[in-house]
């Protein structure tokens, strides 16, 4: 069974026999069409399970609690800061902590591999092969991102969206998929990057900073962040970003699927660009419209509410 932390706790526990010694960290809105797979994935393996949830309007919370996992509800103020409030505030455990976003699934090569690394205590930061799946097809795509670290040597970049964890210390790139179920169909995908692009149009708008520095020598990172910074002034680059998605991370190899990817892809940053452009024009940033969100769980942990029960 998934063990439930105490919110007053602070000490190490020992995890039991056929568990692994990390704590998953999950945040939500509206995922109960996710929930019950990833906790079922998680079940018996994590030695506990921690939920920030953004006042879902579905049964998340409800099928997450079932399940005897910690969840804390409270107000969403972008990614970074939900992360950072999840790492300082819970009351984690486990000497590792693991990203897992609702929509992921372990893969039992990626559960032996972490299990064999925090065993060996020889590294700090732990990166993961992310698989990505569309429309309930498997791409031939992969990510290589950090998920796992020491409790307590984390922090995210404190930004809107695209949020990373910023780990100093020894580095693994670990074997195995962590397999990504990236909406159950387009219009559920439609609906999701329309906020999306929304929101990174916003930032670019406002000046957000980075997620890191940009550098075209320097880390995984940062390389990301130096493109990110110039792509708009590269010429033809949403052909090359089609060109790049579909033959250069392999998405052809999953067929029609993965050409509809790979489309559907390069054209979030041309609207990324059409949406910055109107708020220039508009003179303001323009807020997707605010998502569906329900009443305060009352068996959640309520993180805006004060002892005496106040706002």
């Amino acid at each position: 069974p998934i063990l439930k932390a105490s919110p007053n706790s602070r000490s190490r526990t020992a995890h039991s026999p056929g568990q692994a010694p990390v704590a998953v960290v999950m945040i939500s809105l509206n995922e109960a069409h996710n929930m019950a797979d990833v906790l079922d994935n998680v079940a018996g393996w994590a030695q506990e399970v921690f939920l920030v949830d953004s006042f879902s309007a579905d049964n998340t919370v409800d099928i997450a609690l079932s399940r005897g996992v910690h969840v804390v509800q409270r107000k969403f103020g972008g990614f970074g800061e939900q992360w950072n409030y999840a790492l300082d505030e819970l009351p984690i455990t486990a000497p590792w902590t693991m990203k897992l976003d609702p929509d992921e699934r372990i893969t039992p090569a990626l559960k032996t591999a972490i299990e064999a690394a925090v065993a060996q205590d020889k590294h700090d930061a732990l990166y993961v092969q992310r698989r990505l799946w569309f429309l309930g097809e498997p791409l031939h795509v992969r990510q290589t991102l950090l998920r796992l670290w020491r409790t307590g040597s984390c922090r995210f970049s404190d930004v809107t969206v695209n949020e990373h964890p910023i780990v100093e210390g020894r580095e693994l790139v670990l074997t195995g998929d962590l397999e990504h179920h990236d909406s159950p169909g387009l219009d559920h995908w439609s609906d999701k990057q329309d906020r999306y692009t929304t929101a990174e149009a916003a930032a670019q708008f406002r000046g957000d900073k980075l997620s890191g520095t940009p550098r075209l020598l320097g880390t995984a990172l940062e390389r990301r962040m130096w493109l990110k910074a110039i792509y708009s002034r590269l010429p033809f680059r949403h052909q090359l970003m089609f060109i790049y998605c579909l033959i250069g991370q392999g998405a052809w190899r999953a067929g029609r699927t993965g050409i509809t990817w790979a489309r559907m892809r390069a054209q979030l940053y041309r609207t990324i660009e059409d949406k910055t452009a109107e708020m220039k024009r508009l003179g303001h940033a323009v807020e997707a419209p605010p998502p569906r969100t329900g009443p305060p769980h009352p068996d959640a942990v309520q993180a805006d509410v004060d002892a005496k029960g106040r706002k």
